[in-house]
């Protein structure tokens, strides 16, 4: 049974973020504060719900929070300055745009950097303890999910529709017959050898 937040603060929110073992594509967070009387009995971590429950739950989340948001951080960014920190800065960009100020945060996961002050916690399975955190799971996962499925439509070939840019065989086999593309993460190992790589012209 989840918890609705972890502390005694009005405004907890619960950030987290998909996509961060992926090898094409974005990292993406979110933040949610939800009211004091939410609960719903589907609400879980995402990566225990099925895409059917998740799409359910994302409108259900977004009409009732007391506020909401997400953040995209795009390959470059993630090769720039790695996916931890590409993950955080996700996580506090989605904290900063919330329209309710937060007055504590509690994180998915055991890396977080303070953020203008506000107190914060990390919880290792976050998701599966607190409703705020299940949440943001649920609209990190679902917004990548339908990102990935827009760009699948740009480059077939990589079946991204399926696989949502994770390491499969299917995955990985279509970046060694067609090489990269501009969602492809470069700092990541993308064949089990990098020589194999072919790069596009």
């Amino acid at each position: 049974m989840l918890q609705l937040k972890y502390s005694k603060f009005q405004y907890e929110a619960g950030t987290d973020e998909a996509g961060r073992g992926c090898l094409a594509g974005p990292v993406v967070a979110a933040a949610v504060i939800l009211p004091d009387d939410f609960s719903h009995p589907l609400l879980n971590d995402s990566k225990l719900l099925s895409e059917k429950q998740r799409n359910i739950l994302k409108p259900v989340i977004e009409q009732n929070a007391v506020a909401y948001a997400v953040c995209f951080l795009d390959a470059e960014t993630i090769d720039k300055i790695n996916i931890l920190q590409a993950s955080i800065l996700a996580m506090q960009k989605a904290i900063l745009k919330l329209s309710v100020k937060p007055e504590f945060i509690v994180v998915d996961g055991n890396k977080f950097h303070p953020l203008n002050g506000i107190p914060h916690k990390t919880i290792i399975k976050g998701d599966a303890k607190f409703m705020n955190i299940a949440a943001a799971s649920i609209l990190a996962k679902t917004y990548r999910d339908m990102f990935m499925e827009k760009i699948a439509t740009e480059f077939p070939k990589y079946a991204w529709h399926k696989n949502k840019g994770y390491p499969t065989k299917e995955h990985r086999n279509a970046i060694k017959l067609y090489g990269t593309t501009k969602y492809h993460r470069m700092t990541f190992k993308l064949l089990p050898t990098q020589l194999e790589l072919k790069l596009p012209e």
